[in-house]
């Protein structure tokens, strides 16, 4: 039986058919993949319009790639550490990094930040005690480098005796011959800049990578898996890459596949762009009918995913979509976004993208398109439940940085201006 109480879509994939959208419950079992409850012919938006999100079976199971022999199957504890490990994290001192780093140091570890020193290497948190500043400080350490610089990187950390690696920063790099895209948010990184890493450092045990799930093939059938094809040709093609280059140095490697990323400190606008205008008192103009299906997690549950898999034999060689729980609509991101931060509910304008050039421009922070990934694989495997439904977490966000006058871009309202003057498609409040 399909309900709309929970917004987990653990079973659903959408294919176009004809001129309506058809949805079918997909209940996977250990022995196959089996249908269940028939389908259930709708247009979208007689779907869509119960609620923001998508259904939901609780009885459903996705079909990933079974574990490769050998790998041990634990049910231990993912808590408190055996013992405490040096952790080398190259970056770590904004948003991942930042609650990443303190959970993990927290959690007895040794963690080393690789930054460039141009910025400073810790910062105080909202909300966050004095005393618990101070102790990270005191905790926390820093090696200042290039990691493009290879020969002085592996001078660097070849000594240190670094168990695992964490690799979550990215940088735009160009006139490289392995030109490859990585990283989250649009900046670039070499899976040859990770071979040094590997060659550097005898005692690794384990390298976890910030992947994206941007590497997936644009299909109609959604939400993508682990197993899913994936596109060579995509601007993230060098995330496959250095997979496929931790995967031919034998490394023990997990890598980390997020959707889109949310909460304070967050530089890539994504609840930014819907907050500046509802402080504005402005329209928010949203691409086509608003009922593009999307995904947001939050940085914390993000954090805490990539504390599960470090020596988890669950996790070696394994990758993970990691996420929210629930898949939601562009207009319920901004109906969301106006809820968490205490606004009235915001007018939405529709709009067709192909009715205007916007040049360099970015006239919506998402892209125009149904995108979305299960993470059940993450849920079962590793232990892992995100703490924050959507407009929790969204409040968190607000009410620890935007809330409080910080944003990273200052607001341009120029491709609203151009939309808003050509006249409103189609409003909806």
């Amino acid at each position: 039986m399909l309900e709309y109480a929970s917004i987990s879509v653990k079973l659903c994939y959408v294919e176009e058919w004809r001129s309506s959208i058809c949805y079918r419950a997909v209940c996977v079992g250990r022995r196959g993949v089996g249908r269940h409850g028939g389908k259930v012919h709708t247009t979208l938006s007689r779907l869509i319009i119960l609620q923001d999100f998508l259904p939901v079976h609780d009885q459903c199971r996705n079909p990933w790639r079974r574990r490769p022999q050998g790998v041990v199957n634990t049910k231990a504890s993912l808590g408190a550490p055996e013992r405490a490990k040096k952790i080398l994290m190259m970056g770590g001192s904004r948003f991942i990094g930042v609650y990443l780093a303190r959970t993990l140091v927290k959690a007895g570890h040794e963690v080393s930040l690789f930054t460039r020193g141009k910025t400073p290497i810790t910062q105080q948190l909202a909300g966050e005690s004095n005393e618990a500043y101070a102790e990270y400080q005191l905790r926390v350490k820093h090696i200042q480098g290039d990691r493009q610089d290879f020969e002085a990187l592996k001078s660097k950390i070849g000594e240190a005796g670094f168990e695992v690696v964490y690799d979550i920063n990215g940088i735009e790099k160009k006139n490289f011959v392995y030109k490859a895209i990585f990283h989250y948010n649009h900046t670039g990184r070499e899976a040859a800049e990770v071979e040094p890493i590997v060659d550097a450092l005898p005692d690794l045990q384990q390298y976890i990578y910030c992947s994206s799930a941007g590497v997936y093939l644009k299909s109609d059938l959604l939400p993508h898996f682990e197993v899913d094809a994936v596109d060579p040709k995509s601007r993230h093609k060098g995330k496959l890459d250095t997979e496929s280059l931790l995967q031919d140095k034998g490394v023990t490697w997990t890598s980390i596949r997020p959707v889109y990323i949310y909460g304070p400190l967050n530089y890539n606008p994504v609840e930014e762009w819907f907050f500046h205008r509802l402080k504005a008192g402005r329209p928010i103009p949203v691409p086509g009918s608003g009922l593009q299906i999307t995904q947001l997690g939050h940085v914390k549950d993000l954090a805490d995913a990539f504390v599960k898999v470090m020596d988890n034999p669950k996790a070696f060689n394994q990758v993970f979509n990691i996420s929210g729980s629930k898949y939601v609509t562009f207009d319920g991101i901004a109906r969301a976004c106006a809820k968490a931060g205490g606004f009235p509910d915001p007018e939405i304008v529709h709009y067709n993208p192909k009715n205007f050039d916007f040049g360099k421009k970015k006239a919506f922070p998402l892209r125009d398109q149904h995108f979305f990934a299960s993470i059940d694989k993450a849920k079962q495997e590793l232990d892992w439940t995100p703490r924050f439904n959507l407009v929790d977490g969204l409040r968190d966000s607000y009410e620890l940085d935007f809330g409080r006058g910080k944003f990273r871009k200052e607001a341009d309202f120029s491709t609203d201006e151009m939309i808003l003057s050509a006249g409103r498609v189609h409003a909806t409040v």
